[in-house]
């Protein structure tokens, strides 16, 4: 996921020496289904073709072996050198500079653009929103609607009263219609004040409702890679920050570009890493040698054994635990590894989730986006229990009773007043499941 902001910034300098054709080679059933990539693609803002290599044959051709792998092809069709793992656009800028010399020299490159464009995708209110949050003392539902780069703030009911971010691409503070962000997902609240995981930036945003301002609070705007370390949350990179909770004026962090949780104090600004060793692996234990992969969504809740921070562990499709004690562990309610995956409700070892992106707590209960599998799941954290709650199981976008409503990838949720409010991503929608009649429907915003 870090490397498309790396190859758009390439391809935007390189317009008329650099050919990027992407290779999809998925690691998840969902993500092999054509209409999965469409919407990845679009998702992901990539401007240069893709190969949906469903069943691996151009991986094994160049003889890959891990997400992601560069392969590197001269002006005549040679392999001349692979990467495996991301670059910097630094390091990508110094070899395309010594590439182009090479190639100038030798008399085979040829600077002309690509004559296509990618098809426009469709216009929507939202444009695939990642994370909704139902602040039920306010009476009010925080949308990060992603790429819009901004975040509405709507009543339960659909209409608009805040629009916060102007929404174009950046990393600018200051008042709510001046204010960038870029590709905004999990949020907090705390009476008028919105904490928000700004992912592309890789920056922690507070938003001042009654002021009307926004600052940031952690994160420089570049990637980080630090996975240690205690420091001033303001000149300390960040690493895709994709969700964040509040507990007792610590802004908690599902940091999944370096598979960790974070901890920023709010008092003293200062941010750490506080579960995971930055591995990516499902190994439980004490907070700083557990192992963590591509934690997603976080949240706080109490199932009897006092207060702990609860997260979607996405690439080992699993849902754990983390005390909130600095001697604390990590625990594991759901997943087995990086390729146990699918979609098995129960109570026992053979319960499987596919990628989960979201995940909420009520009332001993934890909920889950089951994002791959176009589900939400209902999780018991003391029998490590999972079942389904709403979602046919195939992609689409139909309203009605729990079982038969479809879901595109939903990917966050929050529950307000018996009412379940979805970030349905792949749909640009916000689904409304009341939990006591067990009907979904759609909500329509007003005001936009």
């Amino acid at each position: 996921m870090h490397i498309f902001p790396q190859l758009r910034k390439l391809e935007r300098k390189y317009a008329s020496e650099l050919v990027v054709v992407g290779v999809h080679s998925a690691k998840f059933p969902t993500e092999k289904e054509t209409g999965s990539l469409v919407a990845a693609v679009r998702r992901c803002e990539l401007e240069h073709p893709v190969i949906n290599d469903a069943e691996f044959r151009v991986w094994q051709q160049y003889s890959c072996r891990a997400w992601p792998t560069l392969m590197f092809i001269d002006p005549r069709g040679n392999v001349i050198g692979k990467h495996e793992g991301e670059l910097t656009f630094d390091q990508f800028d110094g070899l395309m500079a010594e590439m182009l010399a090479e190639f100038d020299a030798a008399g085979i490159l040829r600077r002309s653009p690509l004559p296509t464009t990618p098809p426009p995708g469709p216009e929507n209110a939202l444009s695939f929103p990642g994370k909704v949050l139902a602040d039920e003392a306010g009476g009010r539902l925080f949308i990060a609607d992603t790429n819009h780069n901004r975040i509405v703030v709507s009543s339960f009911d659909g209409d608009v009263q805040q629009v916060i971010g102007s929404g174009e691409e950046g990393l600018s503070d200051g008042p709510l219609a001046q204010a960038a962000f870029n590709h905004p997902q999990g949020m907090a609240v705390d009476g008028d004040v919105l904490y928000v995981a700004d992912t592309e930036n890789h920056a922690i945003r507070r938003v001042d409702l009654l002021a009307g301002q926004v600052e940031t609070i952690a994160g420089t705007g570049e990637q980080g890679f630090s996975r240690e370390g205690r420091r001033p949350g303001r000149t300390t990179a960040l690493s895709s920050p994709w969700d964040v909770a509040l507990r007792n004026g610590v802004v908690y962090i599902a940091m999944a570009g370096i598979h960790q949780l974070w901890a920023l104090e709010l008092e003293t600004g200062i941010v750490a890493p506080y579960a995971g060793s930055g591995r990516e692996a499902i190994t439980d234990g004490p907070l700083a040698t557990a192992a963590l992969a591509q934690p997603s969504g976080i949240t706080v809740g109490d199932s009897g054994n006092g207060p702990r921070l609860y997260f979607a562990d996405s690439e080992t499709s699993a849902v754990r635990s983390a005390d909130i004690d600095p001697n604390g562990s990590v625990r594991t309610l759901i997943g087995l590894g990086l390729f146990e995956f699918g979609d098995v409700d129960g109570d026992d070892f053979r319960v499987r989730l596919q990628h989960p992106i979201g995940i909420t707590y009520q009332d001993g209960v934890l909920y889950v986006a089951d994002t791959y599998n176009h589900k939400i799941k209902r999780v018991l954290p003391k029998t490590r229990a999972a079942f389904t709650v709403a979602g046919a199981g195939a992609s689409g976008h139909a309203d009605g009773p729990f079982a038969k409503a479809r879901f595109s990838e939903p990917s966050g949720l929050s529950i307000a007043n018996g009412v379940m409010y979805i970030a349905d991503t792949n749909n640009h929608a916000i689904r409304v499941a009341d939990l006591e009649s067990g009907e979904v429907a759609t909500l329509e915003l007003a005001g936009l």
